[in-house]
């Protein structure tokens, strides 16, 4: 997999090399601000950037704007944003842009290898990846929103594993349901929010937007 690192810490940048390359992974630009990171994809084509919310010069958030031109301009390249805090307005705001090929992590989850890698390798595929620390604190505001009230505990609890990109298989294993208890669940969600079977989108799709917009 060719992929462009956007971090300005150099120690973590290094870092994120050094362990992308050690599996396999080929990293095509390093680089420290949003126009080398803007640059890099439009010269190396790679299937994923992995880019840092705040970098230079201001450390607000040009690395978060430069990924969503970024998406905009390069639609098949994957993005995954790494915060040192939990920013959910901006995890929403790239959500909204696509519906698929995203991730949102926190900077401590690239410790933990295994589930790094994991977003990596299903961001670069298309699928969307969130920190389930941004996916809480997006749930704890949408609660107040309309629509999203009316869901139940347990309605709320399936939404947010769907926000975080599970299977149904998966959703049912982490709450300890059956599969068909799941599916209810999530037709339930569908109807709350109106989304209608003869829908031409994908109503999955459309719930986790709901509730990430929210």
């Amino acid at each position: 997999m060719r992929i462009v690192i956007a971090e300005d810490s150099v120690l973590l940048r290094e870092g994120i090399v050094r362990l992308l390359t050690e599996f396999g992974h080929e990293v095509t630009s390093a680089v420290s601000d949003a126009n080398g990171l803007l640059a890099a994809v439009n010269t190396d084509r790679p299937d994923l950037a992995v880019v840092d919310v705040r970098m230079p010069p201001t450390f607000t958030d040009e690395g978060i704007r430069a990924a969503v031109l970024l998406r905009r301009q390069n639609p098949e390249t994957g993005v995954l944003v790494l915060s040192q805090y939990v920013e959910e307005r901006y995890a929403a705001e790239l959500i909204a842009e696509n519906t698929g090929g995203f991730g949102y992590l926190l900077k401590d989850r690239v410790a933990d290898v295994d589930d790094f890698l994991a977003a990596v390798t299903e961001v670069a595929s298309g699928g969307t990846v969130l920190d389930p620390e941004v996916v809480t604190q997006i749930l704890v505001r949408s609660r107040k929103q309309d629509g999203l009230a009316t869901l139940s505990p347990r309605e709320r609890e399936v939404l947010q594993l769907m926000a975080e990109g599970k299977s149904n298989a998966a959703i049912a294993s982490t709450l300890y349901l059956s599969a068909g208890a799941v599916e209810k669940h999530i037709s339930s969600v569908f109807t709350k929010f109106g989304l209608t079977a003869d829908t031409s989108e994908n109503r999955r799709v459309l719930a986790v937007l709901r509730f990430l917009r929210a």
